[in-house]
């Protein structure tokens, strides 16, 4: 890659992709800001130069700055938006009472919608910030792999093309490619969909099954997130890419909400899974936003509901697993 000036940044959020994204940017050259909402743990990363929550044995360049001081964080040019979706707002209002650059730069990789309003991530943001400069980044990114320097790809989305190449050029490497888009909508929700559809997925192995019961699941769930992504002002070619498909492959494989659904295969109970682990599932609420979504838009999303009958009302999976396929007959393309 050629030499890039660097930019001040800073990314809000110490979970395993805010420290990914600040590891990625310091072995760009840039000098960012890593803030974290617990100033207890922000003493546990700047002591340790890592995660160990999150990324575990991976070391944080000293370039990185650690801080717990949300308006030193918030100085920056270009600011990253890692928080979990459900708790984004509150990290937002907390963001306007402090001072910010007049013309900062706005990156949301927060993947989920919002439980009470049914909003996107970048519709959060707006409400709570009004109309500043934004895009958002999704595709299939393990945060330990992209920290290791495995290849990857990614999407940064923005309805302003400028934008999106602003950021891509700061963000992209060798080792992580960065596209654009300015399919806001639909990028957006492949990252948020795929979680429920990567739960089901989980449950199929947990339940012994093989190879052509997550094909199935994988083909099918592309063509629900394309419906209601349609339905709600998306390009359906969008669910075809790395933001759609790509990520929902990753997500199929491994990662948190798989590793849910296969624990409830095995027949662990949605609270007990939930009380072994400090990570934050996103596919969990999800799944109940994207029910309302469907009943919205009136788009039938029948993988989904029935993982919100497992999570929500007790559904056992071989049950869920047996409406599937009961279904009535249909056209493939329906």
């Amino acid at each position: 890659m050629a030499h890039r000036p660097r930019v001040n940044i800073a990314i809000l959020g110490d979970g395993g992709w805010g420290t990914t994204l600040a590891i990625h940017l310091a072995q760009l050259g840039h000098r960012p800001r890593l803030w974290g909402a617990f100033p207890d743990y922000v003493k546990v990363l700047q002591r340790r130069r890592e995660n160990p929550k999150f990324l575990l044995g991976i070391a944080i360049p000293k370039t990185v700055q650690i801080t717990a001081d949300l308006a030193a964080a918030a100085s920056a040019d270009i600011l990253v938006l890692a928080v979990p979706s459900q708790h984004l707002r509150g990290v937002l209002r907390r963001l306007r009472r402090v001072r910010r650059p007049a013309r900062q730069r706005i990156i949301s990789v927060a993947k989920g919608i919002e439980r009470r309003t049914l909003k996107c991530m970048s519709e959060v943001v707006r409400d709570e910030l009004g109309r500043v400069p934004l895009a958002v980044l999704s595709g299939p990114n393990i945060a330990r792999e992209i920290a290791e320097g495995y290849p990857a790809n990614s999407v940064i989305a923005s309805r302003d093309h400028a934008l999106a190449r602003e950021l891509q050029q700061v963000l992209m490497s060798e080792r992580l490619r960065i596209y654009t888009s300015t399919d806001v909508t639909g990028v957006e929700l492949g990252g948020a969909l795929k979680n429920p559809l990567a739960i089901a997925a989980g449950i199929s192995d947990g339940l012994g099954f093989g190879a052509n019961t997550k094909a199935a699941l994988v083909a099918r769930g592309v063509l629900e997130m394309a419906r209601l992504g349609e339905a709600m002002g998306a390009r359906d070619t969008t669910f075809w890419g790395l933001s759609g498909l790509g990520d929902l492959i990753t997500t199929c494989l491994s990662g948190r909400n798989h590793w849910l659904g296969e624990q409830l295969g095995r027949g662990r109970s949605l609270k007990a899974v939930l009380a072994s682990t400090h990570m934050v599932i996103e596919g969990v609420e999800t799944s109940s936003a994207a029910m309302a979504l469907g009943r919205r838009h009136r788009v039938e999303l029948p993988i989904i509901e029935q993982v919100h009958a497992i999570l929500f009302r007790g559904r056992p999976p071989r049950k869920a697993l047996h409406a599937l396929m009961g279904r009535s007959r249909k056209a493939e393309s329906t």
